[in-house]
């Protein structure tokens, strides 16, 4: 698995949910930005959503939460790939995943 900069599953694992979905949400956010304009810098954040999905997929703390967030990652990937499998799009994912920047900011 990849490793986010600076970012080793053990700091990972101590943010919660919503802060974990959060900052694959800011990753999704940078991707919408660049799409379009900068293919590098669109796939690098899509790679880094994809990171930080998968230490969130690897911390056992969210075993319950597990179908919903390996769902999310099939989606990302099917919005990365136009929505040829499922009709995804990064416009409806950015938005799911803001609700997690929302959560989190709320109980700080």
């Amino acid at each position: 698995m990849l490793q986010h900069k600076n970012l080793t599953d053990e700091r990972w694992q101590q943010f919660s949910l919503a802060e974990q979905l959060g900052n694959a949400g800011s990753e999704t956010s940078r991707a919408l930005k660049w799409r379009g304009k900068d293919n590098a810098l669109y796939l690098g954040a899509l790679q880094r959503a994809f990171e930080l999905i998968d230490m969130t997929i690897a911390d056992v703390r969210f075993r319950g939460r597990l179908k919903e967030i390996v769902r999310l990652r099939e989606m990302l990937a099917d919005a990365m790939f136009n929505g040829n499998a499922y009709g995804s799009r990064l416009e409806d994912i950015d938005r799911y995943l803001f609700q997690f920047v929302f959560a989190a900011r709320k109980s700080l």
